[in-house]
C-alpha cells in the first residue's frame, strides 16, 4: 500500500461496494478479502498488506480513545463512514501479536420483511405493545437488520419513544411518526446496563439492545418487558430452545425460578435466522420461530425446555415454524440445494423425514 492511507482504505471500500460484498478483512501479511454471498473472495489486485499498513489505517479510522481501548483490551468495537456516508460497523483485535481489522457493511435504506425474504407472520410481533421478542443465530446472519425492520415498523405506523443501546450503533434511523433516540456505549453510555437502566427515566415506549451481555442486561430486560415496555434484542445462540436455557442459564440456581417465571409471563417470541447460499445468488434467510403461546409458557416455567422442540414442530397452525420445515421449502422452491438444507440443518434425521 502507499502512504496516503486513507486513499487506500476508501479504495478498498470502494470494491466493496463494487462487488456487493458484505465484509472486508485487512490483516497484515495477506491480501485484504471481501465476503461475497457468504464466500471469503481475496482481493488479488491489491498487494499484501504490511504491518505499517495496518497501524496506518488504524490511524485513519480510530480515533484517540477506540486506538487506547485498543491497545489496552486488543479488541475495539467501531463505526466508520466514507466519504459517501456509507456505514460500516467494525472490529479491530490483534492476533498472534498482529492488527486485523473487520468490516461489514450496513446498507442506508432499511428494507421491509418481504425485500428481505422473511415471513410476514413477524409483523405480529410489531404490533404489540409490550413484552420480550429475540432474534438470535450466530454472527453476520442478519440479525441486526432483522431487528431494524421491525424498529423502522414502529416508527412509520405508531407515535412511540423509541431508544436503541448498540455498541457500536449499526442502522441510523431518522424519526417519523416515532421518536428514536440511538445511544452508542463509550459515546453516549458507559455500557449497556447503565444506559438500560437509564431508560426506565427517559418516558420509553419500545426500547432495542443490540445485545445483552450480562445477566444484569437480561435481567434488566426481561423486567422493562414485564413492565409495559415492548423490548427487542439478540442473542448469539443457536435456536429458541438453546436460547431460554443460555438465559436461566446465565442466573444463580436461586434466581432461576424467578427468571422461568418473568420469562414464562414476559416473551412473545424467538426468531432464529441463517442466512444460506440462494441458488440464483446471493443469499436467503432460513428461519424458525418460537411464539410464545400457554404450552410454551408452561414448559419455560416447569423447566422443560427441551421440549420446546417439539412443539415448535407442530405447531404450525398457530404460526410456529420449523426450521426443518423451512429448509425443505426452500429445496422445494429451488431457492437452496439440497447439500446446504442438509448443512444448515440441526437436525438431519428430521429433515430426511420431510424431504
Amino acid at each position: 500500500m502507499a502512504s496516503d492511507y486513507k486513499k487506500e482504505f476508501e479504495d478498498l471500500i470502494a470494491i466493496v461496494i463494487k462487488e456487493d460484498a458484505s465484509d472486508l478483512h485487512i490483516s497484515e501479511g495477506r491480501k485484504p478479502i471481501i465476503r461475497v454471498a457468504g464466500s471469503i473472495i481475496p482481493v488479488e489486485s491489491h498487494p499484501i498488506v504490511s504491518r505499517q499498513d495496518v497501524k496506518g489505517i488504524i490511524d485513519e479510522i480510530l480515533d484517540q480513545s477506540k486506538k487506547e481501548l485498543l491497545a489496552n483490551k486488543r479488541s475495539v468495537d467501531f463505526a466508520y463512514y466514507d466519504k459517501n456516508n456509507t456505514r460500516f460497523r467494525g472490529n479491530a483485535f490483534y492476533q498472534l501479536g498482529k492488527i486485523s481489522i473487520a468490516l461489514r457493511l450496513v446498507p442506508k435504506n432499511i428494507k421491509t420483511f418481504a425485500e428481505l425474504k422473511l415471513p410476514q407472520i413477524l409483523e405480529t410481533f410489531v404490533n404489540k405493545k409490550q413484552g420480550f421478542f429475540l432474534v438470535v443465530g450466530p454472527t453476520g446472519q442478519g440479525k441486526s437488520t432483522t431487528l431494524a425492520t421491525m424498529i423502522e415498523m414502529i416508527n412509520m405506523q405508531r407515535a412511540e419513544h423509541i431508544i436503541t443501546i448498540e455498541d457500536p450503533i449499526e442502522y441510523v434511523f431518522d424519526s417519523k411518526k416515532s421518536i428514536i433516540d440511538q445511544r452508542e456505549v463509550l459515546q453516549d453510555t458507559p455500557d449497556f446496563h447503565t444506559g438500560l437502566e437509564g431508560m426506565f427515566r427517559q418516558d420509553i415506549d419500545v426500547m432495542m439492545i443490540g445485545e445483552m451481555r450480562t445477566p444484569e442486561d437480561i435481567s434488566t430486560a426481561v423486567t422493562a418487558a414485564e413492565t409495559g415496555h415492548l423490548v427487542f434484542s439478540t442473542l448469539h445462540t443457536n435456536n429458541a430452545a438453546q436460547t431460554i436455557e443460555r438465559i436461566i442459564d446465565s442466573f444463580n440456581d436461586v434466581q432461576q425460578t424467578q427468571v422461568r417465571t418473568q420469562l414464562a409471563s414476559s416473551l412473545l417470541g424467538i426468531l432464529s435466522q441463517r442466512l444460506i447460499p440462494r441458488v440464483s445468488g446471493g443469499l436467503i434467510p432460513a428461519v424458525e420461530l418460537l411464539i410464545n403461546n400457554g404450552a410454551v409458557s408452561n414448559l419455560i416455567r416447569d423447566n422443560r425446555t427441551h421440549e420446546i422442540n417439539s412443539v415448535i414442530e407442530t405447531s404450525s397452525d398457530q404460526g410456529m415454524i420449523d426450521l426443518n420445515r423451512y429448509l425443505s421449502e426452500l429445496v422445494r422452491a429451488g431457492e437452496i440445494t439440497l447439500e446446504n438444507a442438509y448443512l444448515y440443518s440441526q437436525n438431519q434425521k428430521g429433515l430426511d423425514r420431510m424431504l
